[in-house]
C-alpha cells in the first residue's frame, strides 16, 4: 500500500458454540425474516457509527489541506529546480484534498451503506495515489503534516475495511436466506405434487374398479354367447374351415409341382413377350403362385400362354436345354389343367359356402364384446402402470424432503448461529 498505510490487521475469529433449538418447518420462514430484519437494523447502525467516526477524519483532512495551502514550506531557501517540484507536489496534494475529500452521505438504507463503501473506496484510492506520488515531498518538506496524514488515512482505511466486512457478512447472510427460502418453496412444491399425485392414484383406483365391473360384465356376456347352440355350430364350421387349409395345401402342392416343370420356359417367355397388362399379370401368377389363378375364367388365357411358350421354343426365341422334354411337360400341364381348375373351383366354392354359413352364425355382439373386453383389459393395465409411475414419483419426493430439511438446518445454523432441529410432522 502507498504512503505506508492500509495494511490490514489479522482478525482472530472466535468459534462460538451455537445455541440448540427445536422448531417446526413452518417456523423457518418467520425466523429468517426476523433475523434478517435484525441484521439489517444492526448493520445500518454499525455502518452509521463507522460513518460518523470517519466524517471527522475527512474534516480534519480538509483542515490539513487548508493549512498546507497557506504554508510556504520555506521553499525560498532551496534549489530553484527542487522548489518547482515541491511547489507542484504541494499543489497536487491540496487540489486532491479539495476535490476528493468529500463529506460522507447519511445512512438510512442498505443502498446508502453500499454507496458509502464505494465513495470511501474511491476517495482512499485517489488520496493514496496522490500521496504516494508525492511521498518524498510530504515526508521531507511537509514533515509536520506527514504523520497526521498517515494516522488519518490508516484510520479511514481501517473503517472502510470494517464496512466492507460488514457488507460482505450481510450479503452472505442474505444469500443464505434466499437459498433457505428457495428450499422451503421446493418442499412446498413437492408437497403439492405429492397431494396431486395421491389424488390421481385414488381416481385411477376408482377407474380400475369401474373397469373390473365392466370386464366381469363383458366376460359373462361372452360366456353366454359362447355356450349357445349357434356358437357351437359356428365353432364346428370353423374347425371344418381350418381342415380345409390342409386340403388347400395338398392341391397347391400338386399344382406347384406340375408348373415347376415348366417354370423356366414360362420365365423366359415373360422376359421376351410383349403382353397386355392383364396377360402379363396372369403369367406372373402362373410363375409365382398358379393356385390363385387356376379358375375357369382364366382357362383359355392360360392355354394361350402355354401354346405361345411352345411356339417360342419352336422358333428359338425361348431357349431350353431339352426341347422335346419341354414340349412333353407343356402338354402334360395342358392335359392336367382342367383337373386342376376343377379341384380349385370345388375348393373355393366349398370354402365360400362354409364362410357364408359362419357369417350368418357369427355374432356381431360377440365381436363387439370381445373388442370391448380387450380395450378394458388394456385400459386396466395402462392404469396400473400409471399408478406405479405416480407412486415412484411420490416415493422420490418423500425421500427428497428430508434431504432438503437437512440442508436447511445446515444453512440456518450458519445464518443464525443457532443449531436448529427442524421437526416435520409428516416424518416425525
Amino acid at each position: 500500500m502507498v504512503f505506508g498505510w492500509g495494511k490490514k490487521k489479522e482478525e482472530k475469529i472466535s468459534e462460538e458454540i451455537p445455541l440448540q433449538k427445536q422448531i417446526q418447518l413452518s417456523d423457518v420462514s418467520k425466523i429468517i425474516h426476523q433475523i434478517l430484519e435484525l441484521r439489517t437494523t444492526q448493520i445500518l447502525s454499525d455502518i452509521k457509527s463507522i460513518r460518523n467516526n470517519t466524517e471527522p477524519l475527512i474534516t480534519e483532512l480538509i483542515m490539513i489541506g487548508n493549512t498546507l495551502e497557506k504554508d510556504d514550506l520555506q521553499v525560498d531557501d532551496i534549489d530553484k529546480h527542487l522548489r518547482i517540484i515541491v511547489v507542484r507536489g504541494k499543489q497536487q496534494v491540496i487540489d486532491m484534498i479539495k476535490k476528493d475529500a468529500i463529506h460522507l452521505p447519511n445512512i438510512a438504507s442498505y443502498d446508502d451503506a453500499e454507496n458509502l463503501s464505494v465513495i470511501l473506496n474511491q476517495m482512499l484510492k485517489k488520496i493514496g495515489d496522490v500521496l504516494g506520488r508525492q511521498t518524498r515531498v510530504i515526508h521531507i518538506f511537509a514533515k509536520k503534516y506527514a504523520e497526521k496524514l498517515k494516522e488519518i488515512l490508516i484510520q479511514m482505511n481501517s473503517n472502510h475495511v470494517e464496512i466492507q466486512q460488514l457488507l460482505k457478512n450481510y450479503d452472505h447472510a442474505q444469500s443464505l436466506s434466499v437459498e433457505i427460502l428457495e428450499s422451503l418453496k421446493e418442499i412446498v412444491d413437492l408437497e403439492n405434487n405429492i397431494t396431486k399425485k395421491e389424488q390421481r392414484i385414488v381416481e385411477i383406483h376408482s377407474f380400475i374398479d369401474s373397469l373390473d365391473k365392466k370386464i366381469l360384465s363383458f366376460e359373462d356376456s361372452i360366456k353366454k354367447i359362447q355356450t349357445s347352440d349357434e356358437y357351437g355350430k359356428f365353432l364346428d364350421l370353423k374347425q371344418i374351415l381350418d381342415e380345409f387349409t390342409v386340403k388347400k395345401n395338398q392341391i397347391k402342392n400338386e399344382i406347384d409341382s406340375q408348373f415347376t416343370k415348366i417354370s423356366r420356359p414360362l420365365s423366359r417367355y415373360e422376359y421376351v413377350s410383349s403382353l397386355d397388362k392383364e396377360q402379363k399379370n396372369l403369367l406372373s401368377k402362373l410363375i409365382e403362385d398358379p393356385f390363385e389363378v387356376l379358375l375357369s375364367k382364366n382357362r383359355d388365357s392360360i392355354i394361350l400362354i402355354l401354346e405361345n411358350v411352345r411356339k417360342g421354343i419352336t422358333s428359338g426365341s425361348i431357349s431350353v436345354k431339352d426341347t422335346e422334354k419341354s414340349f412333353s411337360q407343356i402338354t402334360e400341364t395342358e392335359e392336367a389343367l382342367d383337373g386342376f381348375i376343377k379341384q380349385v373351383t370345388e375348393f373355393v366354392d366349398k370354402r365360400k359356402n362354409i364362410q357364408d354359413q359362419m357369417i350368418a352364425l357369427e355374432s356381431n355382439e360377440l365381436s363387439d364384446l370381445t373388442s370391448d373386453l380387450k380395450n378394458a383389459l388394456s385400459d386396466k393395465e395402462d392404469s396400473k402402470l400409471k399408478i406405479k409411475t405416480f407412486q415412484d414419483e411420490i416415493n422420490e419426493s418423500h425421500s427428497n424432503i428430508p434431504k432438503l430439511i437437512s440442508n436447511i438446518e445446515v444453512k440456518l445454523r450458519k445464518f443464525s448461529n443457532t443449531a436448529y432441529t427442524i421437526t416435520y410432522p409428516k416424518f416425525n
